[in-house]
C-alpha cells in the first residue's frame, strides 16, 4: 500500500467515531460475527480495498472460518460452502453495493424475509453501508 494520503481518523475525528459506533453497535447484532464479517469482506472484494480484505480475512481465519470459504467467497453463489441465510445476505450485500446498477430489486431483498428478521435486514443494510464507508476512506486515503 501506498502512504497514507490524509490521516481521515484524526481530520475528522467526529465522524470517524461515528463509523465507530456504528460498528460497534452492529457487533451485538443478531447477524452473528462470522455472517458480518463475511458481508464486510465481501463489500471489500467488490470495492477493491486492499486494507480491509486483509482484516476481515484474518478475523475470519481467527474465528475459525474454513480457509475453503474464504477462498470460494467471490464464487459464492456456485459454491456449496454457504447456507441459504449466507446466500441471502450475500446477494443483499452485492445488489446494495452495486446499487447504481441494481436499483436493489425485489429479487434480492425478498429472500431476506425468509431467513432475517427486519431488524436484522436492517442491521445486514447498516453493514453494507457501513464496510462501503470504510473501503471508500480507506481507498481514498491510500491506507
Amino acid at each position: 500500500m501506498s502512504e497514507l494520503r490524509l490521516p481521515y481518523r484524526t481530520l475528522s475525528p467526529e465522524a470517524y467515531q461515528g463509523l465507530i459506533a456504528t460498528s460497534q453497535a452492529l457487533e451485538k447484532s443478531n447477524l452473528g460475527k462470522e455472517l458480518a464479517e463475511l458481508v464486510y469482506l465481501r463489500v471489500s472484494q467488490i470495492n477493491g480495498c486492499a486494507y480491509c480484505l486483509e482484516m476481515h480475512t484474518t478475523a475470519l481465519r481467527a474465528g475459525g472460518t474454513p480457509q475453503v470459504k474464504l477462498d470460494s467467497l467471490a464464487g459464492w453463489r456456485v459454491s456449496s460452502h454457504f447456507s441459504e441465510r449466507e446466500r441471502a445476505a450475500l446477494a443483499w450485500a452485492e445488489s446494495l453495493v452495486n446499487v447504481a446498477d441494481t436499483h436493489a430489486p425485489d429479487e434480492d431483498f425478498t429472500p431476506l424475509k425468509t431467513h432475517f428478521s427486519d431488524a436484522e435486514i436492517s442491521d445486514l443494510c447498516f453493514a453494507v453501508a457501513l464496510m462501503s464507508a470504510f473501503n471508500r476512506l480507506a481507498i481514498g486515503a491510500r491506507q
